[in-house]
């Protein structure tokens, strides 16, 4: 009998260590082919990315009657498509409801996600991403009509209030509220047309979402300047890319194309100027544009990659002017260069 359940045990070790090492090499987590192929090579071997978007929101990302994309997170597919292939077009949109993102991303039906996607401790772990620096800070907030004479959060007590279901809108709204000890209604909606037709409709007092969305919907809803959005902001929302994790090749290049846009703003470095630029003096610059050293070639990058994302699509804060601050009137705030007091900050290129 001992040495049957010795050899049962040394049979369930070996089993339990082949599957272990198995897990460990294998660093696809879909979308990257065999095991150990990266998402990078797989892109770069199909010659696009494949860019999970909103495709709904004014800004970030938005696709007109002529299925033509704009917005701060359509742009930063556009920066990734640059680095990797000097062309900004290279690029597939999928347009994913919040509901879909995460399953599309894991399943590696896109090879990352850029749709207005807050960062959370649940997301960055128990769902598997990656998430990339933040591209733009922002919190959840309230649009009422001007005629509500509502002021705050505690002026819409037990009033009924359209919120998007699947996202983190859904469960801050609760938390504050609950926190406050206000009773309200909740008026849940699936998809974001629907939400803010229902609101001009009636059918909630109020609607609610990052501040930047409410900002660039209330532009678009009839008669806008009926509307406000409160200046109260209920909770935290960084939002950026994020990527699968195990593929840390990839999570490398889509971080470094981000930290490159805000460099080359710290940097003075505009799609204006980049000519010039180039022939600087100044070492950073010069590690920074691929004219000296292997900063892009050591992580399987062109080493120019990020001179190619200012060319084509520009760095952070012409991003930011000409899909936010300019549409949308909206100050960047915390968006502003850490240099400028607020939160945009790269580590060095050395």
């Amino acid at each position: 009998m001992r040495k049957w359940l010795s050899l049962l045990l040394a049979t369930l070790l070996t089993a339990t260590i082949a599957v272990a090492c198995a897990s460990s090499n294998d660093t696809t987590a879909g979308g990257g082919g065999g095991s150990g192929t990266s998402t990078l090579d797989t892109v770069l071997s199909r010659g696009s990315l494949i860019c999970g978007v909103n495709g709904q929101l004014p800004g970030f990302s938005f696709v007109d009657s002529k299925g033509e994309y704009s917005g701060l997170d359509a742009d930063y597919c556009r920066a990734i498509a640059a680095a990797l292939f000097d062309d900004p077009s290279k690029v597939e949109y999928r347009n994913l409801s919040a509901q879909e993102r995460f399953t599309a991303l894991a399943a590696g039906e896109i090879d990352v996600l850029i749709r207005n996607t807050t960062w959370t401790i649940n997301r960055d772990t128990a769902l598997g991403l990656e998430f990339e620096p933040t591209t733009f800070y922002d919190g959840q907030g309230m649009l009422v009509t001007k005629a509500s004479g509502v002021k705050d959060v505690k002026g819409l007590s037990g009033k009924s209030i359209c919120v998007q279901s699947g996202t983190t809108t859904e469960q801050n709204l609760t938390d504050r509220f609950r926190k406050l000890n206000i009773p309200f209604t909740p008026v849940v909606f699936d998809d974001e047309d629907a939400l803010y037709a229902a609101f001009t409709q009636g059918r909630c007092q109020a609607a609610t979402s990052d501040r930047s969305q409410l900002t660039a919907r209330r532009k678009s809803l009839p008669s806008p300047d009926n509307y406000v959005v409160l200046d109260e902001v209920i909770s935290k929302e960084p939002l950026g890319p994020a990527v699968r994790n195990n593929d840390s090749k990839w999570a490398d290049a889509v971080k470094w194309i981000i930290y490159g846009t805000f460099q080359a703003e710290e940097s003075d470095i505009t799609q204006a100027n980049l000519s010039q630029s180039e022939s600087s003096t100044d070492p950073e610059v010069k590690r920074l544009l691929g004219k000296e050293g292997t900063l892009g070639t050591d992580m399987g990058l062109p080493n120019d990659f990020v001179a190619r994302v200012i060319k084509h699509v520009g760095n952070y804060g012409e991003i930011y002017d000409r899909n936010i601050g300019k549409p949308f009137q909206l100050e960047r705030g915390l968006n502003k260069l850490w240099t400028e007091g607020g939160l945009i900050y790269s580590p060095p290129f050395r």
